[in-house]
C-alpha cells in the first residue's frame, strides 16, 4: 500500500520522529494501572504452591476470613471456571490438584497489602505431594503420570490443533514435504544433532497487574496492564459467560509486555474476589517472583536436527523434532509450537522436510508468548546446525547458507512461493558479513589478540519470522477531527513500549499532508470507546494498524472532500488539499479551511451540511489459510520478515571468559518507518537475545522447586552490558501490501543471537556448545573437552555425531 511512492516525496516516512510518549514517559506522567487508585479499592494478595505436584487434601481459610480488614476470601472448589485462547485448560485458582511450583491455591482481598498479605499467611493448605514430571521426554514415557487427565474435555481451536487425550502432548504440528527419507539416502553426508534451551522470563518493567469491578447487572470493569484489550475481553466473556457488552477493559500505558501480557492472565482472579466483596474495585499487583512462578514464562525446548546434504553443499532434506515444554498449562504454548513448525528450516530452501513439533505438559510453570514467539528458541538450534554442516562438509558456514537460502521462485516449507517482494536473505546475510568483516582479521584486531591474549571469533547468522497468527486477524482505526483541524486517532493496538503509535502518526500525517504535530494518537485503549483489535503480538502491528490508519486518513479526506464540494460548488475531482485548506485546483483562491469543515460547514446565511469529520479505516489479513493437519500445508504467512546478524567476540581460553566486541544487526523491513525506531528495535532485542544467550534461564531441583525466581540468581542484562559496538542496518524490499512498503521488525531482533555467539566462541576456541546460556564456566567446560572435528563426524550415507553431555540422557541417536 503506497509502496511505489518515492523516498524524496514522503516527508514524515522514513525520517527520523523523536517518540510521541517520550516526554509523558521521562516526566512521569504517563499513567500506568500500578499508578492507579480507585475509591474504596481492596488489595488482593495470592496464596501459592509450594509443590510442582501435589493433591489438595484440604484449605483451611477459618482464621483469614476472621482477620480484620478482610473482605473477599476464594478458593478454587468454589470456580467452576476455565480459561484459555487456544486450548481451555486453565482453572483460576487449582482445584484438587496443584501443577506447578508457585500456582495460585486461595486468594484475599483486604483494606490493604499488608492485612492481605497476612491474611494468605493465615491459610492453611494441606498437600499430598506428588511424584512430578519435569522434562518433556520424561512426559512422553508409557508410564509418566498425566499433567491433564481430563484433556479430552477441554475445548480448543481445532481448525489448528490437536491435543492427543490419554498423554501428556496438548498439540502435535506436522508438516510433510517431499521425501525426507529418499533425501537422506541419496545424500552425500548426513548430520544429526539435539540443541536444548530452558525456559526464561519476561521480565517486563511493570508486573502484571489488574484493577477489577464487578459492579451491578454483572457489569464488569477491567483495567489492565494487558497487551490485547479485546482478546481480553472476549476471553473473560467466554470464561464466565457474560456478554460482551457487559464487560469494559482499559489499558492505559503500559510498562512493557514481551508477549507475557497477551491474552488472559490474573484479570479472572482479580474478577471474582471483587465479586465476592459485594462489587469493591479490587487491585492485584504480581510481585516480581510471582512473575517468575505464578505467571507464564518462555517454553524450553529440546530441537532435534537432521540433515541430509549433498555433494555440492545442498539441503536435500531435513527432518526436525521439537519437543516444547509446555509447563503446565498449554494455552498460548499450542500456538507457539504451530509457528515454530511452519517455520523450523529457517530461511533456507529445503525440497525435502520433516517436521514434528509437540507441546507437551509438565509440572512446570506454564509457557506462553515470548519475543520471537518459539524463534529464538529453535534458531539457536537451527543456526548452530548450519555452522555444523559446513564444518562437516569442509564449506566456509556463510558461503553455505548463501548456498541454501530461500530466494526468488523458491518454496517454503508449507508450499509458499517465494517472490521478489518477500524480502531478501541474501542482502542480509551479505551486509552483515560486510559490518563484521567476516573471513579475516583486521590489523587492529590482529594487535587486540596480541595485547589481551583472547582470541577472537567471528559469526554471521540468518534469520526469519513471520507473525504468527489466525487467517481472520482485523483491526480498525478511527480518525476524528476536532474544532480546530487537528485529528486524533483511536485504535486497540498497544503500544507498550515499542515505539509503533508514533510510526502510525507518521503516516497518518503522510497520508492527510499535515504537519505530525496535528496528529494525536490516544494512547489509553478502551473497549467501549475504541475500534477492535485481535492482539498487540506477532510484529503485525505495523502492518495491519498502518493499512487501517492510511485507510481512515484516506476515509477522512474523502468525507472532507465531498463536503468541500457541495460548500465550492465543483466537482470532487477537481479539488485539492494543503495542510489548512481544500481548495480547486484550477481556482486555487476558492478554498475552504479544514477548520471551517471539522464539526460541519456552515454557510454565511447560517444553512449547514456535513458534519463533525471522521474517518474509519479497517484492514485484515489477505490470503492466509489453515494448515493442513496431516501435512502442514498452507498459507500462514502474512509476510516474511528476514534478518541476519553479524558478531565479534573475544574469548580467553584459559577461563571461558568472553567479551562480545561488536553486533551489527541486518533486517529486511520493507520501508524504514522511522529510523530512530528500527535501530531501538534492533538494539533492543538484540541486548534481550543476549540476555538468554549468556546468563538467563529457569532452574529447579529435582522436585520442581524453581531455584532461581528472582534477580538475584536469574539475571538479566542491563546497559553495562551491551557490546562494545552495536550497528542496525535496514534492507529496504518493499512489502506490497505493507503501509508504504513496510512490515514487521519488533521480535526479530532478538532471534539468532544465541547462535551468533555460539558460532563465534566456537569459531574462536573450537567449544563445542549445544545448550545455552553460554556461562563463562560453560564455555571454559567445552574449550575442556574439544576435540577435531573428524573425531566426531564423518562423510558416509548414513553419518554420524556426538552430543554434548549435556543431553546426552535423552538422546536417541545412532550416535
Amino acid at each position: 500500500m503506497l509502496e511505489q511512492i518515492p523516498a524524496a516525496e514522503l516527508r514524515y516516512v522514513g525520517k527520523r520522529t523523536p517518540r510521541i510518549d517520550a516526554k509523558e514517559k521521562l516526566t512521569g506522567q504517563a499513567t500506568y494501572v500500578s499508578d492507579m487508585v480507585l475509591s474504596g479499592m481492596l488489595y488482593a494478595r495470592v496464596k501459592t504452591s509450594p509443590h510442582a505436584r501435589a493433591r489438595i487434601v484440604s484449605i483451611n481459610t477459618e482464621k483469614a476470613r476472621k482477620l480484620p480488614g478482610v473482605r473477599a476470601v476464594v478458593i478454587g472448589e468454589e470456580l467452576d471456571y476455565r480459561v484459555g485462547l487456544y486450548v481451555v485448560d486453565k482453572a483460576i485458582l487449582a482445584r484438587n490438584e496443584v501443577r506447578h511450583y508457585g500456582e495460585a491455591v486461595a486468594a484475599v482481598a483486604a483494606d490493604s497489602i499488608e492485612i492481605a498479605q497476612k491474611a494468605v499467611d493465615l491459610i492453611d493448605v494441606e498437600y499430598e505431594v506428588l511424584k512430578p514430571v519435569l522434562h518433556p521426554l520424561d512426559a512422553l514415557k508409557d508410564d509418566a503420570p498425566l499433567v491433564h487427565p481430563n484433556l479430552g474435555e477441554y475445548d480448543y481451536m481445532e481448525a489448528a490443533f490437536t491435543p492427543k487425550p490419554g498423554t501428556n502432548i496438548a498439540n502435535h504440528t506436522k508438516l510433510r514435504k517431499g521425501d525426507v527419507e529418499k533425501a537422506f539416502e541419496e545424500a552425500e553426508w548426513t548430520i544429526e544433532r539435539e540443541y536444548t534451551n530452558p525456559s526464561v522470563q519476561h521480565v517486563p518493567m511493570e508486573t502484571h497487574v489488574a484493577i477489577v469491578k464487578w459492579g451491578y447487572d454483572d457489569e464488569v470493569t477491567i483495567w489492565s496492564s494487558a497487551q490485547s484489550p479485546f482478546t481480553l475481553r472476549n476471553l473473560f466473556c467466554t470464561a464466565f459467560r457474560l456478554p460482551h457488552r457487559n464487560v469494559r477493559v482499559i489499558v492505559p500505558h503500559v510498562g512493557g509486555g514481551f508477549g507475557g501480557k497477551a491474552g488472559i492472565g490474573i484479570e479472572p482472579l482479580v474478577a471474582v474476589l471483587s465479586k465476592k466483596a459485594g462489587g469493591a474495585p479490587v487491585k492485584l499487583t504480581a510481585t516480581r517472583e510471582q512473575e517468575f512462578s505464578l505467571l507464564p514464562c518462555r517454553s524450553q525446548l529440546t530441537y532435534r536436527i537432521k540433515t541430509g546434504v549433498s555433494k555440492d553443499g545442498k539441503i536435500l532434506g531435513q527432518k526436525m523434532t521439537m519437543y516444547w515444554d509446555s509447563g503446565a498449562y498449554a494455552d498460548y504454548a499450542v500456538n507457539v509450537t504451530r509457528a515454530s513448525g511452519y517455520s523450523a528450516g529457517g530461511p533456507y530452501e529445503i525440497p525435502n522436510a520433516q517436521v514434528d513439533a509437540y507441546t507437551i505438559y509438565t509440572n512446570k510453570p506454564f509457557g506462553t508468548a515470548y519475543r520471537g514467539f518459539g524463534h529464538v528458541e529453535f534458531h539457536w538450534g537451527l543456526e548452530r546446525h548450519m555452522d555444523l554442516i559446513a564444518r562437516a562438509i569442509g564449506m566456509d558456514p556463510l558461503e553455505f547458507r548463501k548456498r541454501n537460502a530461500l530466494r526468488e521462485g523458491s518454496t517454503s516449507l508449507t508450499g509458499e512461493k517465494i517472490r521478489a517482494n518477500t524480502g531478501s536473505i541474501l542482502k542480509c546475510l551479505e551486509a552483515a558479513e560486510s559490518a563484521v568483516g567476516y573471513g579475516t582479521l583486521t590489523e587492529a584486531e590482529k594487535a587486540r589478540q596480541e595485547k589481551t591474549g583472547m582470541k577472537i571469533g567471528k559469526a554471521v547468522v540468518g534469520l526469519h519470522k513471520a507473525p504468527a497468527m489466525p487467517p481472520f486477524t482485523a483491526t480498525a482505526v478511527i480518525l476524528r477531527m476536532n474544532e480546530d483541524s487537528t485529528v486524533t486517532a483511536t485504535l486497540s493496538l498497544t503500544d507498550y513500549g515499542q515505539g509503533t503509535y508514533t510510526s502510525i502518526a507518521q503516516m497518518i500525517a503522510e497520508r492527510l499532508g499535515f504537519p505530525i504535530q496535528k496528529v494525536k494518537i490516544a494512547f489509553e485503549s478502551d473497549t467501549d470507546h475504541d475500534p477492535y483489535d485481535w492482539q498487540t503480538v506477532a510484529s503485525k502491528g505495523l502492518l495491519l494498524s498502518g493499512n487501517a490508519a492510511i485507510l481512515a486518513a484516506e476515509d477522512l479526506l474523502k468525507n472532507a472532500y465531498e463536503i468541500a464540494a457541495q460548500a465550492l460548488r465543483c466537482q470532487v475531482v477537481d479539488l485539492d488539499h494543503d495542510a489548512e485548506k481544500i481548495f480547486i485546483r484550477h481556482h486555487p483562491e476558492s478554498s475552504v479551511t479544514f477548520r471551517q469543515l471539522a464539526i460541519g460547514y456552515c454557510y454565511p446565511n447560517g444553512n449547514s451540511i456535513g458534519g463533525p469529520l471522521i474517518g474509519v479505516g479497517r484492514y485484515i489479513a489477505q490470503g492466509l489459510t489453515h494448515l493442513d493437519k496431516d501435512t502442514g500445508q498452507g498459507l500462514p504467512a502474512l509476510d516474511w520478515t528476514y534478518g541476519a546478524h553479524g558478531m565479534i567476540v573475544e574469548v580467553d581460553e584459559h577461563t571461558g571468559e568472553y567479551n562480545v566486541l561488536k553486533v551489527a544487526s541486518v533486517f529486511d523491513v520493507g520501508k524504514v518507518i522511522n529510523p530512530d525506531a528500527v535501530r531501538g528495535q534492533a538494539i533492543g532485542g538484540m541486548l534481550q537475545g543476549l540476555g538468554t544467550a549468556t546468563c538467563e534461564g529457569y532452574i529447579y531441583d529435582q522436585e520442581g522447586h524453581l531455584l532461581n525466581p528472582s534477580f538475584t540468581d536469574n539475571k538479566i542484562p542491563t546497559a553495562k552490558d551491551l557490546p562494545l559496538e552495536v550497528e542496525s542496518i535496514s534492507v529496504e524490499t518493499p512489502q506490497i501490501d505493507g503501509p508504504y512498503g513496510a512490515r514487521g521488525v519488533g521480535e526479530h531482533s532478538m532471534i539468532a543471537v544465541a547462535a551468533a555467539l555460539g558460532n563465534a566462541l566456537q569459531n574462536a576456541t573450537g567449544a563445542q556448545i549445544t545448550h545455552m546460556p553460554l556461562r563463562f564456566e560453560d564455555v571454559w567446560r567445552a574449550i575442556q573437552r574439544r576435540e577435531p572435528v573428524d573425531n566426531w563426524i564423518t562423510k558416509s550415507p548414513y553419518g554420524s555425531c556426538r552430543s554434548a553431555p549435556e543431553v546426552q540422557r535423552h538422546q536417541q541417536q545412532e550416535c
